[in-house]
């Protein structure tokens, strides 16, 4: 359960935007997607992967 405390005189806004914040941090929303279909194993592997040679190249970038 999410619990978000707010200062007396705080907006309701700006309570709502740090539950949003901290509901997207647990990432309920994010899974619940990645449920709704089966991605076979090797899929994900080569994603992971490709994920890690644009982030290697970037660093490299930023180096050099």
């Amino acid at each position: 359960m999410i619990i978000v405390p707010v200062k007396e005189g705080e907006s309701i806004d700006r309570a709502l935007k740090k539950y949003k914040r901290k509901f997207e941090k647990t990432g309920v929303v994010k899974e619940l997607r990645e449920r709704q279909k089966f991605t076979k194993p090797s899929i994900i592997k080569r994603e992971e992967k490709l994920k890690a040679i644009y982030i290697q190249q970037l660093r490299q970038q930023e180096e050099g």
